[in-house]
Order: C-alpha cells, then sequence, then structure tokens
C-alpha cells in the first residue's frame, strides 16, 4: 500500500487533562494555553468546598480553598472561568456531584450570557452521589433526595439542553478505594439502573430510549491492561444487556456504552515518580486498543500525581503521549484486534459472571442506594486484601517493593517536581466573595432563594429555580444550604465495623505489643484517627483503623469531613494518640490549628501522626508544630506504622525520652 492509500482512520478521542487550581483566572489562563496545545475539550477541577457546597470563607472552607481544583462561588466566578472560551464551540466535563444542579446552573447562565444556544452546549457533568458515599466522599444529602436531584439534571437536560450527558457514571473512584474489576463492574451498574428507575417515571414511554442514550461513563484503568481491556469490553456487553432486558431499549445506538477514562492515580507510586510515566501509558493502552471499548474521551494523571499539584509541563507531558498514540501510531487504522481471541473471550465472560452475581446481590437488597454499607464494607475489604498482597511482596511494584536501589530523579528539580498554591489565594477569594456579595441585590437574592426552597420542598425540578438563583447572584454556599434544609446532611458508612476481621495472619507479635501497652496503660490502647477538612479520600485512614483494630486497639472512627474543634473535642474522651489523614494538600493550615487546640485544651502530651500526599519541606514544618510522625504514600508498610503507634504511646518509651 503506498503513502496515498493509507487506511481511513477513525476519528481520535477527545483528549483531556483535568485541571483547575488557585482561582478562576488562573485556570482560565491554564485552560486557554491547554487548548492552544491541541487539547481537544475541558475537564474541570473544582476544589473541595465547591464541591461539598460551602463559600470559600466557611469553616471547614479554611485551608482547602483552590487545592485540588478552582474556587467557584458565584456567577462571577464561572464568567472568569470560561471568559473567551466559546461555550457554545466547547466540550467540557466538570467534575461535580452533589453540586452538579448548582454549577450546570451557572454554566447554562455564563453560556447565555456569551449569547450561545444552550441547546448546542456539549459535555457532561458528573453527577454521580452513589459513588461519593462508597468512596469520595463529597455528597451533602441522603441518598434518596440526591437520586432525585439527579433526575431533576436528566429530565431538564433531556427538554432543554439535549447534546449534555447529565451523568456520568463513575466507576473510577471505586477501584481507587480498592474495587476488583468485578467489583467495579458491579457496582457502577447498579448505580446506572439505580438512576435509570429514577428517571423512567419523569418522560413518556417512547422518550425514555433516547435518554437512556444521554447517560455516560467514567472509567478508571489499572496496571493489569489485559484484564482491563477485557473489562471494558465486559462493560460494554453488560449494559447492552441491561438496556435490552430491563428496560426494553430497541435502538442499538441507545444502548452504547459510552465513557470517558482517567488511568490509576492510586497506582502511581512517590518511590522512583518517573516510572510513573510508563504506567500511565500502559494503562492508557487498556481503553485504547479495544475498538469495540474504546473511551470516548481520555484524561491522564501526571508523573508527579502521588507527590503533589502537577505544573503545566507535567500535564502537557501527559496530553502528549495522548497525541504520540493517536496521531503518530497506526492504531486508529484497524477494526478490533481482540474479536474472536479466545483468551480475551474467556476473561471476559468469567468478569461478567462475577458482576452478574454481584449485582443479583445488590438486587436483593433493593438495589444501590439500599445496599451502600454492603458495597462500602466490600471496598474496604478488598483494598485490605489489595495492601496486604503488596506488603507480603505477592504483587511486586516496582520501586517499592523490589528493585528500590536506583538514581535519584533529574526531574525533581528545585521545586519538589510540583506546583504549590500561594495561601494568599485564600484571602484573595475570599475578597471577591465578599465583595460580590456587597453589589450584588440582596433582595433578588432572598427572592431567588425562596424559591428554589419552596421549589425543592415541593418536589419540582430544581434546575429552573437554580438558574434563576445563579442569575440574581446568589453564592454556592448559599444553594447548598436550602438543599440541606429540605433534604438533611447525610453521613456515610466508613466500611470500617469495630469487630476484628479474618485478616490477623501475622499479627502476632503486634498483638501481643498492644496487649503489653494496654496493661501499661491500664485501659485498652485507643487510638482517635481523624479527617479534618473537606478531603473525602478515605481509604488511607480506613486501611490505618482496619488495621490498628485487627492489632487489637481500641479505634475511633467516625468518618470524612471534620473540623479540628470537633477531633479534639473526640481526643478528650481518653484517646492515647490522635491519627490525621489529609490528602488534600491542606495538611498545614489544618495541623496548626489542631495542635495549637491540643495544647490548649491541656492535651499537648497526647501524640498526633499525620498522614498524607506531604512534601518533605512541609513534613519538617510539621514536626516542627509537635507533630511526633508523618507518613506520606511511599510507607506503604501499615505494620511499621502500628509499632509506631504502640512506641509513642507506651510509658516506658515516654520516661526513656
Amino acid at each position: 500500500m503506498t503513502e496515498t492509500q493509507m487506511p481511513p482512520r477513525d476519528k481520535p478521542w477527545l483528549i483531556r487533562t483535568y485541571a483547575g487550581h488557585s482561582t478562576a483566572q488562573a485556570s482560565n489562563a491554564l485552560y486557554r494555553n491547554n487548548l492552544a496545545k491541541g487539547q481537544t475539550g475541558l475537564s474541570v477541577a473544582f476544589d473541595l468546598p465547591t464541591q461539598t457546597g460551602y463559600d470559600s470563607d466557611h469553616i471547614l472552607a479554611k485551608g482547602e480553598v483552590g487545592k485540588v481544583g478552582v474556587p467557584v462561588c458565584h456567577l462571577g466566578d464561572m464568567r472568569t472561568l470560561f471568559d473567551e472560551i466559546p461555550l457554545e464551540q466547547m466540550n467540557t466535563s466538570m467534575t461535580i456531584n452533589a453540586t452538579a444542579p448548582w454549577l450546570l446552573s451557572l454554566y447554562i447562565a455564563v453560556a447565555e450570557e456569551q449569547g450561545a444556544d444552550v441547546s448546542k452546549l456539549q459535555g457532561t457533568v458528573q453527577n454521580d452521589l452513589i459513588k461519593e458515599y462508597l468512596s469520595r466522599g463529597t455528597y451533602i444529602c441522603p441518598p434518596k433526595p440526591s437520586l432525585k436531584l439527579i433526575g431533576d439534571v436528566a429530565e431538564y437536560c433531556y427538554t432543554n439542553v439535549p447534546k449534555w450527558n447529565p451523568m456520568n457514571v463513575c466507576s473510577y473512584h471505586l477501584q481507587e478505594a480498592g474495587a476488583t474489576p468485578e467489583q467495579e463492574l458491579a457496582f457502577a451498574l447498579a448505580t446506572a439502573t439505580a438512576v435509570l428507575d429514577e428517571l423512567k417515571t419523569r418522560v413518556p414511554a417512547e422518550d425514555f430510549p433516547r435518554l437512556v442514550g444521554r447517560i455516560s461513563f467514567f472509567v478508571n484503568a489499572g496496571i493489569r491492561f489485559v484484564t482491563e481491556m477485557c473489562k471494558m469490553r465486559a462493560f460494554v456487553d453488560l449494559w447492552d444487556e441491561i438496556c435490552a432486558t430491563r428496560y426494553g431499549v430497541e435502538d442499538p445506538k441507545y444502548r452504547r456504552f459510552r465513557y470517558g477514562v482517567q488511568v490509576n492515580s492510586l497506582g502511581l507510586t512517590e518511590q522512583q515518580p518517573e516510572n510513573n510515566v510508563y504506567r500511565i501509558l500502559i494503562e492508557m493502552l487498556a481503553v485504547t486498543l479495544s475498538k469495540k471499548a474504546r473511551a470516548r474521551a481520555v484524561q491522564l494523571p501526571a508523573w508527579n500525581e502521588a507527590l503533589g499539584l502537577p505544573r503545566p509541563w507535567d500535564q502537557q507531558w501527559s496530553m502528549r503521549m495522548q497525541q504520540i498514540m493517536a496521531y503518530e501510531t497506526d492504531l486508529l487504522e484497524f477494526d478490533d484486534l481482540f474479536d474472536g481471541n479466545p483468551a480475551v473471550d474467556a476473561k471476559v465472560e468469567a468478569l461478567k459472571e462475577g458482576a452478574r452475581h454481584e449485582l443479583s446481590l445488590i438486587d436483593g437488597m433493593g438495589g444501590a442506594v439500599e445496599a451502600i454499607e454492603y458495597m462500602k464494607g466490600r471496598l474496604v475489604d478488598s483494598n485490605a486484601e489489595r495492601l496486604n498482597r503488596i506488603e507480603r511482596g505477592e504483587t511486586t511494584v516496582v520501586g517499592v517493593n523490589k528493585f528500590q536501589q536506583g538514581e535519584p530523579s533529574p526531574l525533581m528539580d528545585e521545586d519538589g517536581g510540583i506546583m504549590t498554591v500561594d495561601p494568599a489565594v485564600e484571602q484573595d477569594q475570599i475578597g471577591r466573595l465578599n465583595a460580590w456579595r456587597a453589589e450584588r441585590d440582596d433582595t433578588a437574592v432572598k427572592a431567588a432563594l425562596a424559591d428554589l426552597r419552596a421549589a425543592a420542598a415541593a418536589g419540582e425540578n430544581v434546575m429552573p429555580a437554580s438558574i434563576a438563583c445563579a442569575k440574581a447572584g446568589v453564592t454556592t454556599g448559599e444553594w447548598a444550604a436550602q438543599m440541606r434544609s429540605v433534604f438533611g446532611e447525610y453521613r456515610g458508612p466508613t466500611g470500617v465495623s469495630r469487630s476484628v476481621s479474618n485478616k490477623t495472619e501475622g499479627l502476632d507479635d503486634l498483638r501481643e505489643a498492644v496487649d503489653a501497652v494496654s496493661d501499661k496503660l491500664g485501659k485498652r490502647l485507643r487510638f482517635l484517627v481523624g479527617k479534618p477538612g473537606l478531603d473525602g479520600h478515605s481509604n488511607g485512614a480506613e486501611q490505618i483503623a482496619f488495621r490498628a483494630r485487627d492489632c487489637g486497639m481500641e479505634i475511633d472512627y467516625e468518618g470524612i469531613r471534620l473540623t479540628p474543634e470537633q477531633i479534639v473535642e473526640a481526643a478528650k474522651d481518653g484517646a492515647h494518640v490522635v491519627g490525621l489523614s489529609i490528602l488534600s494538600g491542606s495538611h498545614i493550615p489544618l495541623v496548626e490549628d489542631l495542635m495549637t487546640r491540643m495544647r490548649t485544651e491541656g492535651l499537648g502530651h497526647v501524640p498526633v501522626i499525620v498522614g498524607g500526599i506531604i512534601p518533605d519541606e512541609d513534613a519538617r514544618r510539621l514536626k516542627g508544630m509537635g507533630v511526633a510522625q508523618v507518613y506520606t504514600p511511599k510507607d506503604f508498610e501499615l505494620n511499621t506504622i502500628m509499632r509506631d503507634i504502640v512506641t509513642l504511646v507506651d510509658p516506658a518509651s515516654v520516661a526513656a525520652e
């Protein structure tokens, strides 16, 4: 075949970079820069206060503003975020869940200001609350009203923004929480059916298949890329099966499994972080090699995600990886490479069988909403088993538990290989927020909020009233306060019971040490695990609590989203050691607050340990505040942490010091 007779190529997937930090203005500059480099869609990361429905000046937002994404408190922030970016021509994915109706309302309001035809807007709001209860933790309201709000967005988009995906069933965070491929398949599909059951009564029967066709998925791909590729083919088959048999969707176009992906961050290592480039590329193969199960949009983490916030260059490097795959290789010139492969077919069937078994269990419990506690417990167990295999050396992680010797990375330059957010950003954002409140029409705001509350209380679709609130100048915290007021708040299950598990093999020495120290203390060694701030990544805290319990400690773990004041109050109840887990980068202000309160309450003698994504310089600062130990992702041996805890609270060790 000559150069001029090249076979027709498939169109590449949407190339995205998950981005947002500091302020709307800084994020806008980043987006415009990435689009100029060849990015073909936007993927917006919001900060934790925005995700959990708090304004930047709320007590729980302290230290969290602009850290893991962009703060958007009102229409002015959204306007700045998309300045000079024509929304009618853009495909925008917004990773937002509990506040999805609100952020979409702000987006629509800005699009209208730009003169866009709203019916032409294309993009996605994640809007998956069930996985928030299981893994990510940015929920606000209880499951049933949350499901109703998901339905409101879908129903509104179906009528008014027909090209918009109103929900991304997100299995990404399930794998980050330790899900097996079968669990990821089953829990995501159970979530999708819960949403479709909610939507079925909202539209005429003849229009329901079209609404089914707008549901998209956001998945994860790990390092076992052959299994992950087979998982994607299983997703395609199972979704087609569910749409046809459960919902009677006849048109295959509406049964298509449409998904975006970010590959696995859980497996990225702090040790030898340059190896992460290879991991990301290999994981990307799982979602691009099989044409039948190819992703519609791909975003990749950067090599340094285990260290902190990637810089623009790091994000560019990940984007170039996609572009090389899409434009330099011949991948897009071929039909599916795996059709008829007996090994692939067998693996796909085995995964489908395992997923169907889990789905039948969940159906037997009444569906995904009723099975939240069951699913959460299964994820914590699976993650514990994953970590056990790494600790025992049964799973090899290069640079972590094997091949640890290596040259220092030249990528780690004077800035530590990451971008840091200026602490002054928070006060700047609060200043803009106060100015916004001072300049708006308070009467219009009060009227819009009253209408929103009335619509929510009456069970009406909240989208029209939310868009009116956006235009009136309502803030994110004010919108969410109405949802909390009408629907109530919720604390999800932790997945960590107080009963010892069956995973105590090899813990005999530690259990004896805990018993011995408890005898000296005159009571059982009590370990308080706390998650201050808004970070909902609870995997680390859960696994530390899980192992401490199995070592014989009395654990006190109440889950996510606590203020330092609440944690110190809990510590008064006899805690011998306090462990804090913070992965959002807000460790300095939150720990500083907590340590001051501990001393004020006469608890300065109680050792405090901290775990998270913490740069070396920050670790030194924390120890200067009086923190006893700092742990980062490289400290994967949980038993070493358990020994440290025993030593810290042993009266003999303290006396020796």
